[in-house]
């Protein structure tokens, strides 16, 4: 049993005795000149590639970052300018019920409150007009510098 296991053993060594040689020359195979060469320069322009689109995304982050920064400002201000304008809702609502509180007579105090009505109304109207300017602003403003910083962001990247 033992010699037949040999035997088989020996016919497939000498099948793939060809395959084994070639294998073994293929180790000891020198790769040309021109190739390696061809590989250095092809890895150069890879990561002089990868560092271009490196620099690219960082620049794009940065049109990003600077649009939300200017967002952020800009949310602040908002937020100031509406405390602002409660207060000032809050000072004249109580100045209006000082002035109605002096009143002498039932028809000065429909006067004192219609002319409240009139001058509330007129600041609703200036603000409401205000915010629609600033708003306008602020959208073009921001548009015009998205705008501006993807297209630095992408000529410095093409």
């Amino acid at each position: 049993m033992n010699t037949e296991t040999n035997s088989v053993l020996n016919t497939v060594k000498d099948a793939f005795a060809p395959v084994t040689e070639a294998f073994t020359k293929l180790q000891n195979m020198e790769v040309p000149e021109a190739a390696r060469e061809f590989v250095k320069k092809q890895a150069e322009t890879a990561k002089v590639r990868a560092a271009d689109i490196h620099a690219g995304s960082e620049k794009v982050t940065a049109a990003i970052e600077t649009a939300v920064a200017g967002s952020v400002s800009e949310a602040a201000k908002i937020s100031r300018n509406i405390q602002d304008a409660l207060y000032q809702d809050a000072e004249a609502f109580f100045a209006g019920i000082d002035r109605l509180a002096s009143a002498k007579s039932f028809n000065e105090a429909v006067q004192i409150q219609s002319d409240m009505v009139r001058a509330r109304g007129e600041v609703l109207m200036s603000r409401a007009k205000a915010s629609t300017e600033y708003l306008g602003k602020l959208v073009a403003d921001g548009a015009r510098t998205a705008q501006d910083n993807f297209s630095k962001a992408y000529t410095k990247t093409a």
